[in-house]
Parts: C-alpha cells; structure tokens; sequence
C-alpha cells in the first residue's frame, strides 16, 4: 500500500511538472524546433554574428598578436582603445607598415587584410589565380579588386554592416510602430476623449510645432543634412507638443472642460499608414538621400526605419484590437487603472508576439534595400565597405565575375535566412499548429 501511494505520488508530481514545461513560449520552440530549416537558418545567424562581432580579429592587416623588441603586442586589440581615444600608437606603427615590421614572433588574423587595404600589387586578381604575395598566408582567396582591396575581407566587413542596417533600422521601425499601431489599436475611435481646448490648442500647435522643427531650421537641415539632424527636428516636434500638452493640463485645472469630445486616433493612424504604404519606400529613399550632404550608414539606417514601421504599426493594432476587450483588461478598468497605466503596462506587452514575424522579414528587406541603394551609388559612403558597394564596384568591372558572384551569394544567403526565419517563428506562433 505504501509503495502504491509513493509510486501514485511520483506519478503525480511529474505530470504536474510536464504540464508546467508546457508553458506557451516552450510550446512555440516546440514547433519552432520542427521546420529543420529555420533551426538551421538561426545556426547559420549564429555564425554571422559572430563573424560581426570579431571580424577584425578575422580579417584585419594588423595582427592579433606580436613581438616586437622583446615586447608584446596585441594590435587589434589595442584598435578599439584608439578608436574610442583610450590610446595612442606608437611612432613606430604609424610610420612603418605593419608587413614592415621586424617580428620576434607574430600571429596574423585568418585574413591578413581589411577591408580597406590596398594590396596595389595584385590588383584585379581573380580568385586562385598567380599573385605577387610573400607567403602562401597573404593570398587573396577570393580575389581582389580594381584597388587591390581583398574580396574575403570586404565579405567580412560587410556581414557587419548588414546587420547592423537590418537591426537597427528595424529597431526604429519598431519603436514607431508599436507606439502608433498600439494607440490606433488600444484607444481606437471611441476610447480617448479631449476637451475642446486641448483640441484646439493640439490643432494650433501642430503648425507652430513643425515650424520651429524644420522652418526654422531649415538651413541646417539643407547644409548639414544628416539623418541625426533630422532625428533632433523631430524631437523638437515631440517636445513642443509634449510642452503644449503639459501646460493644457495645467490650464484645464482651473477651468474644467464642460464636455469632452472623441478623438479618432484609429483613423488618423490608419490613414497615415495607408499613405505611406502606397508610396513605395524606395521612392523615399531616393527622394530623401539626395537632399542630405553627406550620407553615413546612421542615415541609411535611420531613414529605413522611419518609413518601414507601417506593417508593425497594422500587426500591433490587430492584435490590441482583440485585447482590449479580454477580461484582465476590463478587470483593470474596473479596478480603476488609468488608460496609460492599463495601455503600457498591460496591452502593449501582450500584444509584442507578431511584431518578431516581421522584424524578421523586416531585416531581410532593410539588408535588401541597402545593398540596392549601395549598387545605384547612393547608399554608404564611397569608404565604406558592404556587399551593396562591392557590387557599385562591380559594374566598372563587367570581365571580373567574382566581384559580383560573392556578394551577391553573401546578399542571397542572408535575406534567404532570415525569411526562413520568418517563416519559421509564422509556424511556431501560430497556436492552430500541432504540437
């Protein structure tokens, strides 16, 4: 009887904690771990952003470590104290090459080029071809270019600056559309009121608002156009109406409003969406790009996400379309929770579950747009290097095939994975999927 009960309790306790694990985010890795190729896809994403975040340590002139003199060095490492202003080189690196050097000892990268040095040498040579280089380390495996720059390296360098576009484009975008696609979905047009003087005063102040953001400023904006002086223009909009909106408060508190009147913050956000979903992004871009003059990869980065958050904006308000109306909701409206209060801390999280669908599509067409920018000329800046540029180069070398074959593998391989990976969190968050 004793070991009846024991085994019926052991029994017990492990279906509670099977039932337990089955909580809704192991169920989407449950069938996330199902579609094989999105598994290997985020292996694959694994792999770039590891070569994103070492790609010096991979592809670098200068190397990973040396003896010089009896003294030790760590070249790359010490790169980074430079960069930020930490450190200085010494007089000997500056006026001598690092392939100069006199080593004791020395440990170069996989790569012993970046992807801006000029090997002037062997310029224009194709992938396992003769070239004039002092050990078989220093070959140029995929080739060079017209400036002798190695085509291995610029792969590297760009898998960095994709990413780099791709997330935080997609981190802009996703700022914004969770904000506005949040707003249209949770108040819609019928839960947020406003007296008649803020109405008027918000209808008012909007004119001046944008006035004092980009009229004023308009020299700067022409003269020194960058994509961060845009950004402040916008955030002196905010700040005004912010400011409007706080006095409004305090002028309400001595004279109340008789009536409060509906605002239908639905429409409006839906109608702008539509607006900018019906002009083609690419259109934008060429429009905004050359008014700028000069164009970084922040630019490129920023104005991506300024115009590609309209598909966050419509998943969010769907989803708090059906969540305002669930019974937590309402038990916090009962409970008197204020609407901003039961807004962020409430709707907004539990509404976030779509958004990863497409910022991961997003990503794939952020890369997508900025390697199509770069091909036409007006994308990154000439210095830089991402697969996009390597192709710019590419037209003026029509004979030379490898430079346009690699990056645009590189280009096709990427945006093949993160749409897989899109297509596999499409499956995995669908709650009709079997488990």
């Amino acid at each position: 009887m004793f070991f009846g009960t024991k085994r019926r309790n052991e029994t017990i306790n492990k279906l509670i904690e099977e039932q337990t694990d089955q909580s809704y985010w192991s169920l989407v890795g449950k069938r996330f771990r199902k579609n094989r190729m999105a598994v290997w896809s985020l292996r694959v994403l694994y792999v770039l952003i590891f070569i994103a975040i070492f790609g010096d340590f991979l592809a670098n002139e200068k190397p990973i470590y040396c003896k010089i003199d009896n003294e030790t060095y760590f070249p790359v490492c010490k790169q980074y104290l430079v960069a930020l202003g930490l450190s200085k080189w010494e007089a000997r690196f500056v006026n001598t090459n690092w392939e100069d050097q006199k080593y004791q000892s020395v440990i170069y990268p996989f790569v012993p080029y970046s992807a801006k040095t000029l090997d002037l040498e062997n310029n224009n040579k194709a992938p396992f071809s003769k070239q004039e280089v002092k050990s078989r380390h220093f070959t140029h495996w995929l080739g060079t270019d017209d400036l002798g720059r190695d085509v291995l390296a610029g792969l590297i360098s760009g898998v960095r600056i994709a990413l780099m576009v791709g997330i935080i484009s997609m981190g802009v975008a996703t700022i914004i559309g969770i904000f506005l696609g949040g707003i249209a979905g949770f108040f819609g047009d019928d839960q947020l009121s406003s007296s008649l003087l803020r109405l008027l005063l918000n209808v008012l102040g909007i004119p001046l608002a944008i006035f004092w953001g980009f009229g004023v400023r308009s020299y700067t904006l022409l003269e020194k156009g960058s994509a961060w002086q845009w950004i402040w223009s916008i955030f002196i909009v905010l700040l005004f109406m912010i400011l409007l909106n706080y006095i409004t408060s305090i002028l309400e508190r001595f004279f109340p409003p008789k009536k409060m009147y509906k605002v239908p913050v639905d429409i409006i956000i839906m109608r702008l969406t539509e607006v900018l979903t019906s002009i083609p992004g690419l259109i934008i871009l060429l429009a905004i790009l050359p008014i700028l003059d000069e164009t970084s990869i922040v630019d490129v980065m920023i104005i991506i996400g300024l115009i590609g958050w309209t598909g966050i904006a419509r998943f969010v308000r769907s989803e708090l379309l059906r969540i305002r109306n669930l019974d937590y909701i309402e038990a916090a409206r009962s409970m008197g929770f204020r609407p901003l209060r039961i807004f962020l801390r409430h709707a907004i999280p539990n509404a976030l579950t779509p958004v990863l669908i497409t910022i991961a599509f997003g990503v794939a067409g952020a890369i997508l747009t900025e390697a199509f920018l770069s091909f036409l000329g007006i994308g990154i800046p000439t210095e830089e290097v991402s697969w996009g540029r390597m192709l710019f180069n590419a037209r003026n070398n029509i004979t030379h095939w490898w430079l346009a074959i690699f990056p645009g593998i590189a280009i096709f391989c990427t945006i093949t994975i993160f749409n897989l990976l899109g297509q596999g969190l499409t499956e995995a968050l669908n709650p009709r999927t079997s488990n």
